[in-house]
């Protein structure tokens, strides 16, 4: 990984982004476009939310940590028919009912050292999505928060040198904190504002080691909004919750912050596409380089349930940034990834699904 990181909270990293008026041709391309023209007629497909094709490859014997929960249980239903799928979860968020009967479920901890060297004996590929993802969690307790999104990420990254096998590390968009400009690319400073972030940032520098060090091939996806069935947690999910019981939405302040709304389908797209790549040892923003503002997607769930859900407003939350914005140049030139779930139909698919509890 080539991330040298100045004490400022920028990076030495060489950026590739279009310059100041340019606009890359992928970038052109709409997230309506279906796909299918490009897949050969052999190809492993499934479908995603709105019908446009994910292309599975065969990767073999596959360990996906976190596997049991929201991302990586929308991943294994991906995996499961081409590949040997082992998943690794507590499945205290997650739940083993929706994963296929074909995969090898092993319950447990990922802090369990023991347990984790099992489950990765001859794999070739680790999914590492396994993590303490609340943000308030890891302030009320840092260390715990710190043994599983660090220690635990080191031990699969020894792990993998061990077994010669790739990792694909999940990421977020909260190493770069409030960020002084948007679109973020993967270069820009990165100051996270909570014990969360500061362990996603640690963990995504020890991947730039190991890929250099150690031969290790390892992909970093920054992760920004995710949402959609089965989620159990964002503000997507809030408003969901509440127009299913027909109670008001609530945005904080005036609704002007903005956020880059991913669909998991394109996450799972990303995914796949990092355990594949020859371009390992690099960190990638996961988004869809668009963004909406909270009170623009309070309206779009408003109008889901035929204007009868109100919305509200209550005072702004500590913490909150005003703006993130996914730059995604990186992606789309090296790993091919282009996000095909516009946000009005993936809210429709989401709402659809609100009550798949994964």
């Amino acid at each position: 990984m080539t991330d040298d990181y100045r004490p400022d909270g920028g990076s030495m990293e060489f950026d590739d982004s279009p310059a100041a008026g340019e606009v890359s041709r992928s970038a052109t391309r709409s997230v309506h476009e279906s796909g299918w023209d490009d897949v050969p007629d052999d190809a492993h497909v499934v479908e995603d939310a709105i019908g446009a094709p994910i292309r599975v490859p065969e990767l073999g014997t596959v360990l996906v940590t976190g596997g049991g929960g929201f991302i990586g249980s929308h991943l294994v239903d991906a995996l499961a028919q081409w590949n040997d799928v082992r998943v690794l979860d507590r499945f205290d968020t997650g739940s083993r009912q929706h994963l296929p009967d074909a995969v090898t479920t092993i319950e447990g901890d990922v802090r369990d050292r023991g347990l984790l060297a099992e489950a990765v004996t001859d794999v070739d590929v680790i999914v590492h999505l396994a993590a303490q993802v609340s943000v308030e969690a890891s302030i009320e307790d840092p260390l715990n928060s710190h043994e599983t999104n660090v220690a635990a990420t080191l031990d699969v990254l020894e792990l993998a040198r061990r077994e010669d096998a790739r990792v694909v590390l999940a990421s977020s968009a909260a190493i770069y904190g409030d960020p002084t400009s948007v679109p973020i690319h993967e270069t820009d400073p990165k100051r996270p504002e909570s014990p969360y972030g500061v362990d996603k940032l640690a963990a995504d520098n020890y991947a730039r080691v190991y890929d250099a060090r150690y031969d290790v091939p390892v992909v970093v996806l920054r992760y920004f909004n995710v949402y959609g069935a089965g989620a159990n947690a964002g503000v997507i999910r809030a408003f969901a919750d509440r127009a299913a019981v027909d109670e008001p939405l609530v945005v904080h302040g005036d609704g002007d912050q903005t956020r880059d709304f991913v669909h998991v389908d394109d996450v799972v797209r990303a995914t796949i596409a990092a355990a594949t790549t020859p371009h390992t040892g690099c960190a990638y923003n996961v988004g869809t380089g668009e963004r909406t503002s909270i009170a623009e997607l309070a309206g779009l769930v408003a109008d889901r349930t035929d204007g009868t859900v109100a919305i509200e407003h209550a005072s702004p939350r500590a913490g909150d940034v005003d703006h993130s914005l996914a730059a995604i140049d990186r992606i789309r030139s090296r790993l091919g990834f282009e996000p095909r779930i516009d946000l009005e139909r993936g809210i429709a698919r989401t709402l659809d699904g609100a009550g798949d509890d994964r």
